[in-house]
């Protein structure tokens, strides 16, 4: 939830090498295995070839980037400089199986999180905002990429049986990059069967928008597992996040949900406050207990309304978190008809941390023994073994 982006050096850095089929700019075009630029034609990829992502690849409006089944794509571990963005109008069709996923990696010989930036995706849904104000904003990472509008339907394509690894390089404490980001993005597109593996940030962040997500694996981010800003109000259904044994921290505030209504608690009047729902979410901490502990498992906040049914949280020995659930926020509360259903499993008699109901305590937090969390059988793709 940062505003900072990349220098336009950077950026134009990578511009010098096209994917689009009518360059003229007299550079030598890149040869078929290697992704960066500005894609200015349609383009389908080839599931035999294992492609390179050298730097920044901008998928531009009213152009569509096909991946088939079974496709690879290995990043050059450039950290800020190496991405995959799909502007407004643009539009990504990724659409793997069980069988053949699409696989987005790290080139290097010993991948590690923050080796490439993930994938980003701008579209032209709602976000939140002041009454009259433009119904758009700058993206993260680069100001002059725009994303929001009025058009809750828009369709920037599709991502389904997608591996997305080694991602979520931070360019400071205020801006990062994530292993996906949807921007604005409509519920025309689909992203669903997501597995996401070691990010060195947020694993999925949505910065407003009403985009519909199912099925996604959270393995290891270094900070928050499923994070919500900017007027986001869309359905996330089955969602499992874990920290292994060997997980290690690296952010000061990691947590399973956080949740804005507007973009950082800074705009507390505007229209479009994120209002959500999450049918169906696990969230397992397995990590040392010196290294591991969460600063807030749910942490909804800043005039968010979430609906989150289906809980279940379990910690291993030793571990805790700041707070289990924390609806106060110094830049404001959660909405008052905020509700959280869940169970959580206590390891050794360990205290899993308190409740924090909003300042007026209207919040509806159900804790029982029944909640199950999420399916892990339709994560059997990923070869994960839970």
């Amino acid at each position: 939830m940062k505003t900072k982006f990349l220098s336009i050096l950077a950026v134009a850095a990578v511009l010098f090498s096209s994917c689009s089929s009518d360059d003229s700019s007299g550079t030598t075009p890149v040869k078929e295995e290697n992704l960066a630029g500005n894609l200015t034609a349609n383009k389908t990829l080839d599931a035999s070839i294992t492609y390179n992502l050298t730097g920044a690849l901008f998928v531009k409006d009213g152009v569509t980037l096909t991946i088939p089944a079974g496709t690879t794509i290995e990043a050059t571990a450039g950290g800020t400089d190496v991405y995959l963005i799909v502007e407004k109008g643009g539009k990504i069709i990724a659409n793997g199986t069980a069988d053949k996923p699409i696989v987005f990696t790290s080139a290097a010989a010993a991948p590690k999180a923050g080796d490439w930036g993930g994938i980003i995706i701008n579209g032209k849904a709602p976000i939140s905002r002041q009454a009259g104000a433009a119904s758009s904003a700058a993206t993260e990472i680069n100001t002059n990429i725009l994303f929001g509008g009025d058009i809750p339907t828009d369709n920037s394509g599709v991502l389904n049986y997608v591996k997305i690894e080694y991602t979520g390089a931070r360019i400071d404490n205020d801006a990062e990059h994530n292993g996906l980001t949807l921007n604005g993005v409509g519920n025309g597109t689909t992203i669903s069967n997501i597995y996401l593996n070691a990010g060195d940030d947020d694993a999925i962040e949505f910065f407003g928008g009403t985009v519909n997500v199912s099925n996604i694996l959270v393995v290891n981010c270094t900070d928050d597992m499923f994070d919500f800003s900017q007027g986001y109000t869309g359905t996330v259904t089955n969602v499992y996040g874990i920290r292994e044994a060997s997980y290690l921290a690296v952010t000061v505030d990691p947590r399973g949900v956080e949740a804005d209504g507007n973009l950082d608690g800074d705009s507390p009047t505007d229209i479009n406050q994120s209002a959500f729902t999450i049918n169906g979410i696990t969230i397992v901490n397995n990590g040392a207990a010196t290294t591991a502990t969460m600063q807030d498992v749910f942490k909804i906040r800043r005039g968010a309304k979430a609906t989150i049914t289906n809980a279940y949280v379990k910690f291993g020995a030793g571990v805790t978190a700041g707070d289990f659930i924390d609806l106060k926020d110094a830049k404001g509360d959660a909405a008052n008809d905020t509700s959280i259903t869940f169970t959580r499993v206590l390891t050794n008699g360990l205290d899993l941390a308190p409740l924090k109901n909003t300042t007026l305590g209207g919040a509806i937090l159900t804790e029982n023994a029944t909640q199950t969390g999420a399916t892990t059988s339709v994560f059997a793709w990923t070869n994960y073994s839970f």
